[in-house]
């Protein structure tokens, strides 16, 4: 059974609510709920962390090490701004998969900009929730068969 850890980054608390126009009206609650249900279709383990903390979403990674295979991350505004995130990503060797509900390409020039690019396996942005569901499904190349 594989394992995957998914992050979510800060404000991500306030799906549902916030921004409806941009992340829609779905809340994390409901995606997590979503990835659970794929992940026991997959036949992989998985966790799910929300925090507002630069160093909380640094020390999750760090302690991965060790548990998860894969890790699925959407930094949220961390994207454009932690150099500490991407660090960390390097550092334990993890396959990881950026996720974003939005088209960063599609909105501020500041957004077009990710840290983590250099650093992940590939990223998926633009199909909101469904973001979350396609990098579960891309993560299973990166599991020992």
């Amino acid at each position: 059974m594989g394992r995957v850890l998914v992050l979510h980054g800060p404000n991500l608390n306030l799906l549902g609510s916030r921004e409806p126009e941009v992340y829609g009206s779905v809340k994390l609650e409901e995606i997590d709920a979503a990835l659970a249900g794929l992940a026991r279709e997959l036949n992989l383990e998985l966790r799910s962390v929300q925090t507002n903390h630069e160093g909380e979403l640094v020390d999750q990674i760090q302690q991965a090490r060790g548990w998860a295979e894969v890790i699925i991350i959407n930094p949220a505004a961390y994207t454009h701004t932690s150099v500490a995130i991407p660090d960390a990503l390097k550092a334990v060797g993890i396959p990881a998969i950026e996720v974003h509900l939005s088209n960063v390409y599609a909105r501020e020039e500041f957004r077009q900009r990710s840290y983590l690019a250099g650093v992940v396996r590939g990223r998926i942005l633009g199909f909101g929730p469904e973001s979350y569901l396609l990098a579960l499904r891309a993560a299973r190349q990166f599991l020992p068969q």
